[in-house]
């Protein structure tokens, strides 16, 4: 599915995925733009880990300015996988941008020294 600012790709391997869930990854997805707005793409793939035993599984790549983000979460339910796998990316990412912040502050500091 394309977005307006994002590229958000949803895989269903072995299974069709229905509109219902389709909608929900991307909202949720969605939701990570409040956070890091540099995220140039985003793949989802939907799984089960275990059919036998009903485990769905999410997995979760963001492609960041030079990095690439992972988060995989495991439940009974399609819905809860994706929405703990988004929990997670989203606290990657607000490390992420910490990180970002601290690598620009560096470079202000070394910048000033210089002149």
């Amino acid at each position: 599915m394309k977005g307006d600012i994002m590229d958000v790709k949803i895989t269903a391997r072995h299974f069709k995925a229905h509109e219902t869930l389709q909608t929900h990854a991307v909202d949720a997805i969605r939701k990570l733009e409040k956070y890091y707005d540099g995220i140039i793409g985003v793949e989802l793939i939907l799984s089960y880990e275990k059919p036998s035993q009903s485990i769905k599984a999410a997995e979760l790549l963001v492609q960041v300015h030079g990095s690439l983000l992972k988060a995989m979460e495991k439940s009974e339910e399609f819905t809860k996988s994706i929405d703990a796998a988004v929990a997670k990316i989203e606290r990657q990412l607000q490390k992420y941008k910490s990180k970002q912040r601290e690598k620009k502050k560096i470079e202000i500091r070394r910048t000033r020294e210089k002149v």
